[in-house]
């Protein structure tokens, strides 16, 4: 198991090398150790939950036009390579094209433990200080505003409208972040995340002062 782990993360190295820095190898390795930590005590199938954070982001569609099934398709081809099972491989696939935030504004048939464990751990990375580093990260490679309160954030989007948004990076955290400690499905992600919503809260509040 081990010799396959280290493969993939020399892999997801060598793809992410040039990455958006909110998406680049080390928003993986939190994720993978975020996801480790989880399944300590959810006793998922540890390869399967290795394997789909380390890649989880191997081809985004926010940076491939919007295609969402190249990362699928990427981690598959990869994981064939090493011979594994084709049932894993489908497990991983399906929690790739699950995980993310964007698919649950759509239709999941999908569901398992293992999806619940890599989903929360990614989400994980989303929020606290490391989310906020990465909100606006992203915003600056947008190039998008950080603040515009002539511009309400919209709470209700489609899966479509987050697709396109280009709102203030401020409203990113009451159109995604702030909801995140909610949707929390295991009960380490739900305990960690209570901690880092609440630095989300005070940052905020820190923020309006200064503005």
């Amino acid at each position: 198991m081990q010799e396959i782990i280290d493969k993939t993360i020399s892999f997801v190295k060598a793809t992410l090398a040039d990455a958006e820095a909110g998406h680049d190898w080390f928003h993986i390795e939190r994720v993978f150790h975020n996801a480790q930590k989880i399944n300590a005590i959810e006793k998922g199938d540890a390869l399967v939950v290795a394997l789909a954070a380390l890649l989880h982001d191997i081809a985004d569609p926010k940076f491939n036009n919007g295609d969402e099934e190249i990362g699928p398709r990427m981690a598959g081809d990869f994981l064939s390579s090493l011979a594994l099972d084709e049932q894993l491989i489908v497990h991983v696939q399906q929690i790739i094209r699950n995980l993310s935030y964007k698919a649950s504004l759509g239709v999941v048939n999908f569901q398992s433990s293992e999806l619940d464990i890599v989903q929360d751990a990614d989400r994980l990375d989303a929020i606290g200080a490391i989310g906020i580093a990465r909100a606006f990260t992203y915003g600056g490679y947008k190039n998008r505003v950080l603040y515009d309160p002539e511009i309400k954030p919209n709470l209700n989007m489609s899966k479509e409208e987050y697709k396109n948004s280009t709102a203030p990076t401020i409203n990113h955290f009451y159109e995604k972040l702030l909801l995140l400690k909610d949707l929390m499905k295991t009960e380490e992600g739900k305990r960690i995340a209570e901690q880092r919503h609440e630095f989300m809260l005070s940052y905020l509040e820190q923020f309006y002062s200064e503005v």
